[in-house]
C-alpha cells in the first residue's frame, strides 16, 4: 500500500498460518512461539519488499538470551523459514502480563540483516539489540543501518494449548521527498492503533490494516502476494554440503557401517546416506 502522494509505503501481513507452521514443526514453547514468530513475520515482509525473482533475505537476532540465536529466512515472495536454537524455554508473564519475549531474546547482543540480491556481493547490516521485543529492533535496524524512517509492529497471540491464534505485522516507511509533516501525521495514527495481533484476531485483513495505518493518505494498493512457510532443502544441497566438508571427516563418514544422517535446521527433515552412498558421494567428488 502506498500513499497516494508516494510519500510513504506500508507492508501489511497476517502471518497466522505461517507462524503457525513454524510452532508446528519446532515444538516452541509460547514465548518462543511469539518471539519466532515475531522474526519470521518480519523477515517475510523484509524479502517481499525485495526486488529480483532471486533475492533473499536473512535476519538474525542474538540477544544471549535462554531461546539462543533465532534466524528468519526470507524469498522475494515472502515464503520464509526460520528456527531458534532453544525452541522450549519456559519464564514467568512480564510486568505487563505478556510473553516475555525481551527475557527470552536477550539484550546483550545483535540483529543482524543480510540481502542477497542473486549477484554481487551480499549486502550486510548489523545494529544493537534495541529492546529485545523485535519490532523496535527492526525499526532500529532500518533507522541506524539504512537511513530510513521506520515504523515496525510485530504480534503473536499463542493459546493455551500453545497453538498460534493471530500472527501478523506491519512495516511502514517514509519515502524520499516525503511532506515534513509526514512523520508527525504517521506517529500520531499509529499510536491510536491497537496492537496488530489484536487487529489480526478481529479478522481484519491486512489491506484494511495498512488502510489504517496510511489513514489520510489516500493509500492505493500495489500488490497483494500469498506466503507460506517454505523450506528449500533438498537431497542434492545436502550431498553438497558433505562434499564442502573436510575430505578426510567425509571418508571417516563413509567408514561408519550405519551411515551419517543430516537434519535440516528450518524443516526438521532428516537425511540419510548409507556407507556406500558416501562412497559415490567421494568418488564422484574426485571426477
Amino acid at each position: 500500500m502506498i500513499a497516494a502522494d508516494g510519500s510513504a509505503v506500508c507492508h501489511c501481513l497476517d502471518s497466522t498460518d505461517l507462524v503457525a507452521r513454524a510452532e508446528q514443526i519446532h515444538r516452541t514453547s509460547a514465548v518462543v512461539t511469539a518471539a519466532l514468530g515475531r522474526l519470521l513475520t518480519a523477515a517475510s515482509i523484509m524479502g517481499a519488499a525485495l526486488k529480483g525473482e532471486n533475492s533473499s533475505v536473512t535476519v538474525r537476532l542474538n540477544g544471549k538470551g535462554p531461546a539462543g540465536s533465532l534466524i528468519a529466512v526470507a524469498d522475494s515472495a515472502g515464503n520464509a523459514r526460520g528456527y531458534a536454537q532453544n525452541p522450549v524455554v519456559e519464564l514467568p508473564l512480564n510486568r505487563y502480563g505478556k510473553l516475555d519475549v525481551r527475557g527470552a531474546v536477550g539484550t546483550d547482543g545483535f540483529l543482524g540483516v543480510i540481502k542477497d540480491f542473486g549477484f554481487g556481493e551480499p549486502y550486510m547490516g548489523q545494529v544493537p539489540i534495541a529492546s529485545g521485543e523485535v519490532a523496535e529492533d527492526i525499526t532500529s535496524y532500518y533507522a541506524v543501518s539504512e537511513q530510513i524512517p521506520t515504523v515496525c509492529a510485530l504480534g503473536v497471540l499463542v493459546n493455551p494449548d500453545l497453538t498460534v491464534r493471530a500472527a501478523g505485522g506491519y512495516l511502514v516507511q517514509l519515502l524520499p521527498g516525503a511532506a515534513d509533516d509526514a512523520a508527525d501525521r504517521l506517529e500520531k495514527t499509529v499510536g491510536a492503533m491497537p496492537p496488530i495481533s489484536q487487529m489480526i484476531d478481529r479478522a481484519m485483513t491486512p489491506e484494511q490494516i495498512a488502510r489504517r495505518v496510511l489513514d489520510g493518505f489516500e493509500p492505493e494498493l500495489l500488490e497483494e502476494k500469498q506466503v507460506e512457510y517454505r523450506c528449500t532443502c533438498t537431497r542434492e544441497r545436502v550431498e553438497r554440503a558433505f562434499l564442502a566438508m573436510n575430505r578426510a571427516d567425509l571418508e571417516e563418514m563413509a567408514q561408519d557401517p550405519k551411515g551419517s544422517e543430516a537434519c535440516c535446521h528450518f524443516c526438521n527433515k532428516v537425511y540419510h546416506f548409507t556407507p556406500e552412498e558416501l562412497k559415490i558421494l567421494l568418488k564422484n567428488a574426485t571426477k
